[in-house]
């Protein structure tokens, strides 16, 4: 019996600067294989489908079980990650590109800085006085602990982004994952002290009024948060907040 193969076809890219092209890859396949794994076979015997010596694919992952965000990438034309993506369930061949959104380092490997950047932009922290000890911090009601942890799931994969039509190469939107860490951070008891920093941050330039309403990131987000109803609550508080500061400032 002929041996089962696995086809992938894979967007290279030698340098950031270099000009992208496509290899194609056929291995032997295993029941429950990953994409992830898929790739580690490819780095185990680097020879593209016509049987020609290759440089080993280059990628990122740590966690390789959707927690770390690292193996982002676009997998038959939707942006997800490798780590949980099964051969069984995708059509071949299987096509694998780097996230548009972000500059690529090499191969299937992005930059990630402009979320990053945007996180220390709206202060997506909860600031401590010192390194002393406090104490513990005011308790937060059950209701309120189950509804952030929601929020807390981001594990900034950057998949949001990828799918949003307002983030590109011309936009400084700072994307739906930030909006939403906004909303976790402004109501945590200790963080909601620099509330009012972050939402000036979000009213700026690139900030929540760049977002066009497309609900793309809510459905394209792995770990299910729901960033479209965290966009509408900071709506509502940055109106608050203008409102407040052209009155009472």
């Amino acid at each position: 019996m002929a041996e089962k193969l696995v086809h992938l076809i894979i967007t290279r890219q030698d340098s950031p600067d270099s000009t992208p092209y496509k290899e194609e890859f056929k291995i032997p396949y295993r029941p429950n294989m990953n994409v992830i794994g898929a790739l580690m076979e490819i780095q185990r015997n680097p020879l593209t489908a016509q049987g020609q010596k290759t440089a080993p694919v280059n990628w990122e992952s740590n966690c390789l079980e959707e927690v770390c965000g690292a193996c982002s990438m676009v997998i038959n034309g939707r942006p997800r990650q490798a780590c949980s993506s099964l051969i069984d369930k995708l059509e071949q061949p299987i096509r694998l590109e780097p996230m548009s959104t972000f500059p690529v380092q090499r191969d299937l490997s992005v930059d990630r800085s402009r979320m990053f950047d945007a996180l220390k932009r709206v202060k997506a922290w909860v600031p401590i006085d010192g390194t002393h000890d406090l104490g513990p911090g005011p308790r937060m009601p059950e209701v309120d602990r189950q509804w952030a942890y929601e929020l807390s799931k981001c594990m900034t994969c950057g998949v949001c982004l990828e799918a949003c039509p307002n983030v590109n190469a011309k936009s400084d939107f700072i994307g739906p994952f930030a909006i939403s860490q906004v909303r976790l951070f402004n109501e945590h008891p200790t963080g909601k002290m620099n509330r009012h920093e972050r939402l000036e941050a979000l009213m700026e330039d690139g900030g929540i009024g760049d977002c066009g309403n497309s609900q793309n990131c809510v459905q394209a987000c792995p770990k299910g948060i729901p960033l479209t109803t965290s966009i509408a609550h900071m709506n509502k508080e940055t109106t608050k907040h203008a409102v407040k500061k052209f009155f009472f400032s």
